[in-house]
């Protein structure tokens, strides 16, 4: 962590939640969306199928509504799997989307590179953030990124500003961790990389008309 962001961070952790806690009261909170609708076929991939979370995992979460699927590319048979975890309110400290930075490794996969890229959309360009991982002998890409009705936001960071702007500015604190896994075959990080990217251009513009405007 650089350090003028490290010297930042105590602050804006303690006036996102002093903000929070005095706009409470004043949280316009929206309708959660059905995820379940979110759409089984986007152009050249469908749907393989669902994946229920674990009991303990969706206890630990405390997301409102979540989806977690597996999507094939029919052209090429390239897997991604998609994740979207969407929180009504960040009133309280356990309403609020884990960071992979943190329940990766928790889960096992090792984080061998670490960056950002940017993704040029129908809905405007976005910057996620890219992870190469492992867990023994596989080998993954991981994209993710924060969506509000407004913004993709890739920064831990900048996502608590955010709130602080959307709480001020709109009432509301909801936010979405959207997370799209695809793993690495014979065309290796490179190859995984780029099928990642084209599923997130596909699935952008269509989160930003399901999840709440």
């Amino acid at each position: 962590m650089p350090d003028s962001v490290r010297l930042f961070a105590p602050a804006l952790l303690l006036a996102q939640a002093l903000f929070v806690y005095l706009t409470a009261g004043f949280e316009r909170a929206p309708a959660p969306p059905d995820l379940s609708r979110f759409p089984a076929t986007i152009s050249d991939w469908s749907q393989l199928r669902d994946d229920p979370l674990d009991p303990d995992i969706a206890n630990t979460l405390h997301a409102d509504r979540v989806l977690n699927r597996l999507y094939v590319h029919r052209p090429a048979g390239s897997l991604a799997s998609l994740f979207v975890g969407w929180f009504q309110t960040q009133q309280g400290g356990g309403r609020q989307p884990h960071s992979p930075k943190v329940c990766l490794p928790a889960s096992g996969w090792v984080p061998e590179a670490t960056g950002e890229v940017s993704i040029a959309t129908s809905a405007g360009s976005i910057r996620v953030n890219r992870y190469l991982v492992a867990n023994h002998e596989e080998h993954a890409v991981v994209l993710y990124w924060y969506q509000t009705p407004r913004r993709a936001i890739a920064s831990e960071w900048a996502s608590k500003f955010w709130l602080l702007v959307d709480a001020l500015r709109e009432h509301r604190t909801d936010i979405a961790l959207v997370r799209i896994v695809v793993w690495t075959t014979a065309g290796g990080d490179r190859a995984a990389t780029e099928t990642a990217a084209a599923f997130a251009r596909q699935i952008y513009p269509l989160l930003r008309q399901q999840l709440p405007q």
